[in-house]
Order: structure tokens, then sequence, then C-alpha cells
């Protein structure tokens, strides 16, 4: 199974410190924050890797280059001055990411978690496979319920979409090249029975805004 990381948006939240740095690159806890996902994924036996990019995408490559210094291999999916949102960028990076019947593996380059990627399911049934996490303070709503491992877009306890899940080009088929969000294509499925999920308790953080890219190093400090 390969992985794509997730690494175009332009960190609006973030500024200034994005308006030189893309926001993959901001450090926490001594390294760039992408490298934690990579060497995550390396540690789980994912080689294969898919990175697209937008604002100051160059600085990504020039940085992570080909990924031979963490032992896997990175393919980018440039998206040019202005990203094509999560759906769009997945859709654009198909060719890159489809092996034989295969699903892949999707991970938001913005944010932080201690979930070992083995735990995911290597094959899946329907069209994805979403990893949910409690409600953080900042989206106390939640955006899905989990009922056993069926995942739905309503129900009475939801939880968060974590940003990392498995999907297969399917879930893409009726779609267009161009910008547009992965949410609406997640609902549809769920509307068929077609996504699945599990619910990760361990360490999660959306490192969005320069208040969490603070707690986020304060974690680290702390051990």
């Amino acid at each position: 199974m390969k992985a794509m990381i997730l690494a175009a948006g332009r960190g609006e939240r973030m500024r200034p410190l994005t308006d030189s740095t893309p926001k993959p690159l901001l450090m926490v806890g001594g390294k760039p924050l992408i490298q934690w996902h990579i060497e995550a994924l390396k540690t789980a036996g994912f080689t294969e890797l898919v990175i697209n990019h937008a604002w100051l995408g160059a600085q990504i490559e020039s940085q992570l280059g080909d990924g031979a210094q963490w032992g896997v291999n990175i393919t980018y999916s440039p998206e040019g001055e202005y990203a094509l949102e999560t759906g769009g960028g997945i859709f654009r990076a198909l060719p890159l990411l489809q092996k034989e019947d295969e699903a892949f593996l999707v991970i938001n380059a913005d944010v932080l978690t201690d979930i070992d990627f083995r735990q995911l399911p290597t094959r899946i049934e329907g069209l994805a496979h979403l990893l949910l996490v409690s409600n953080p303070m900042h989206h106390p709503q939640g955006d899905f319920a989990l009922k056993g491992k069926s995942v739905s877009s309503t129900g009475e306890s939801l939880l968060t979409f974590s940003g990392i899940g498995i999907y297969h080009s399917q879930l893409f088929a009726a779609c267009q090249e161009g910008a547009f969000p992965l949410a609406p294509l997640l609902r549809q499925a769920m509307q068929q029975g077609l996504v699945s999920g599990q619910w990760h308790q361990g360490m999660w953080l959306d490192v969005g805004t320069k208040e969490r890219l603070q707690y986020a190093n304060t974690i680290f400090s702390k051990g």
C-alpha cells in the first residue's frame, strides 16, 4: 500500500510563520512536522510515499528530496500556486497512488499523532476507512458517528475526523480535475454504507494555529 501526505495547504492561520515557510516544514520537537509522518510511515512498512504541495512547494522538495535519508521513496504531486483542496489534491495524485486494485493511505501533514499505522487495515471492503479521534476543544461538535466499524454522517455522539484515512480510487470515480473538498464524497459513500472506521484514543493534535504549534512543542519539551 502506498501513502500520501497532504502538504499543499497555505497555512493562513499560521501567518506570518507561513509567509516564508510552508506549514509542513514548521518545526515541532526539533524536526519538521512532516518528518514525523515520514518516520512513522517507514516504521510501519510504508516505503512508497506521495506528497502534494502548492504554496512554497519547492522548499518541501528541496528539504525532503527523494526520501532516501529515511529509507523511503518520495514522489511529488505539485499543484502550482493555488492548492486543489483535499479532494482535488488526492484526485490529481491518483496516477501516482494506484497500485493494481489496492487502496492507499492519506494523512494530513498538519496533524501530530502517536498512531501506529500498522493498526490500520491493509485492505478495505468499502470506499473509505477513517481514523476518528475524540473531539478537541476547538472542534467540540465532531464530524462523524462510529457504530461498530461503520461510519455515518449523523448520530447521537459524533467523533472528529483525524485527517487520516484509507481510500479506494473508486471513491473519486465521478470526479474531474480541479479544486474540491473530500467531505462530500465521504458523506455520499456513508449513505451507501461504504465507509468504515476506528477510534484512536491516543495522542492527536491538529497543528493548525500558532497557539497549537506552540502547544505541540510544549508536549515535546515535557517529554
